[in-house]
Formats: structure tokens, C-alpha cells, sequence
């Protein structure tokens, strides 16, 4: 039997929809973070394309863990909204009724705390700004109407701070930020809905300074490279760090 310790990675986890599943890609915001990670964390893509905090909540459960492994988690990213605000009467299928969003945000909150994780560790995300001319482009190409306000997207991430304050997590507001002082935010938009480039950068920068407190005092993991012994790099790597 090997008497080294197994190297556990602490993880951050990205739970959302489209906006968190293509955060991966490159200049991605999820990829960001991941790099500045490296070496620290595991950070986790649990993006789910086309979800609402409805079906969110529901498989939560199957995709955190058990109460013995939460220790591990630094920090829990829960981006839902942009689906959940479409408009009931263009698009019922993705619609969450405001009262319930919130409360799918409360049961979110309850179920990471269930798995271990406290609300300390979540991040709650509200949906950014919706640019209606490009987003009514983009549902006249896919043959629908126009199912998306800017107005309705506010009232989800009023809702969403809201919530965030009464179970005691963080949260990034992403709809006032980006629309603050007046400042023209359709740049940080691709399609009207999904984050370009700019908006990627943007996430990323305002998710890191909330972040950054959680992992500070997260190891290096593995010695660097020029701390291992040359000639007996075992009692360097397999050391119980």
C-alpha cells in the first residue's frame, strides 16, 4: 500500500444557463476564471443551455455531491433569469413567474446548504440587460416573436438581489452594472441576449472581485517546479501537501 496522501482540488462550481454552459469558450468568462485558478481549483461548467430556475432546482440535487465531499467546494455561481424573464404569452415553455424565481433561488440556496455548502459560498448572478432590436432580430430568424423586455429582465435581477440578500449570499448584479450612469451596454451583448467578448470580460472582472476573497487562501497545489528534487523527486511530489 502507498502511504501518500491523494491530492484533493477544490472546486468552483458555474451552475446557470447558456450564459454560464458557453462561458467555457474562448475569452469565455468561466475560462477566465479557470485560469486564474490553475494550480488552485477545479472550476466546474455546470452550464445548462435553455434552463430556467424551475428545472434548475429540480436537478441540483444530481449534480452536487455528497455532504462528504462539500468541504471541497469553495464557492457555488447560480446564473439563471434570462430564461426565466421571457415573456409568458411568446414564450410559456422557459417562463418563471417572478414570485416563483425568487423562491427557485431560495430552494437553490437550501439545497446547497443541504449538500454542505453554506450561502457564504454561493454567488447568485442575475440575468444581464436585454437589447431588444438585436434579440428581436435574432427570434424573427428563428420564427418567433419578439420574447424577451429589457424592462421584464429588471424586474428578474431586482428580485434576484433581492433574494440574494434575504439568504445571505452575494450576488452580482449584472443588469444595473452594465447599465450604469446611462452607459450604452449593448456592446457586451452578441446577439441581444448572450454575452459578447466585452461582456464575457465583464463578467468576468466583476465575478473575480467577489471571488478572489473565497480562494485567497487556497494552496498552490504540487510543489513548483523548481522545488522538486532532482535527485529524489519522490520525496518532493509525493509529499502529504
Amino acid at each position: 500500500m502507498s502511504n501518500f496522501k491523494t491530492v484533493i482540488w477544490p472546486k468552483v462550481i458555474l451552475f446557470g444557463d447558456s450564459i454560464t454552459q458557453f462561458s467555457f469558450q474562448a475569452n469565455g468568462w468561466g475560462a477566465e476564471i479557470a485560469n486564474k485558478l490553475a494550480r488552485k481549483c477545479d472550476v466546474v461548467n455546470r452550464g445548462l443551455s435553455g434552463y430556467n430556475s424551475r428545472w434548475a432546482k429540480i436537478v441540483l440535487p444530481r449534480l452536487i455531491n455528497s455532504p462528504n465531499s462539500a468541504d471541497n467546494i469553495a464557492a457555488v455561481t447560480v446564473f439563471f433569469g434570462a430564461n426565466d424573464c421571457a415573456l409568458e404569452d411568446k414564450n410559456p415553455q422557459q417562463h418563471v413567474p417572478l414570485q416563483e424565481y425568487s423562491e427557485n433561488l431560495k430552494e437553490i440556496t437550501r439545497l446547497l446548504a443541504s449538500a454542505g455548502v453554506s450561502a457564504d459560498r454561493v454567488i447568485f448572478i442575475t440575468p444581464p440587460p436585454v437589447h431588444e432590436p438585436a434579440w428581436d432580430k435574432e427570434c424573427i430568424l428563428k420564427g418567433c416573436p419578439l420574447n424577451r423586455h429589457n424592462s421584464a429582465a429588471g424586474q428578474y435581477a431586482q428580485a434576484c438581489v433581492q433574494t440574494a440578500s434575504q439568504c445571505g449570499t452575494d450576488v452580482l448584479d449584472l443588469w444595473t452594472l452594465m447599465q450604469k450612469d446611462g452607459q450604452d451596454y449593448t456592446g457586451y451583448l452578441s446577439d441581444g441576449l448572450h454575452l459578447s467578448q466585452k461582456g464575457n470580460q465583464f463578467v468576468s472582472q466583476h465575478l473575480w472581485e467577489l471571488l478572489e476573497s473565497r480562494v485567497a487562501d487556497l494552496p498552490f497545489i504540487l510543489p513548483y517546479w523548481g522545488d522538486v528534487d532532482p535527485k529524489s523527486p519522490e520525496s518532493s511530489l509525493l509529499c502529504n501537501q
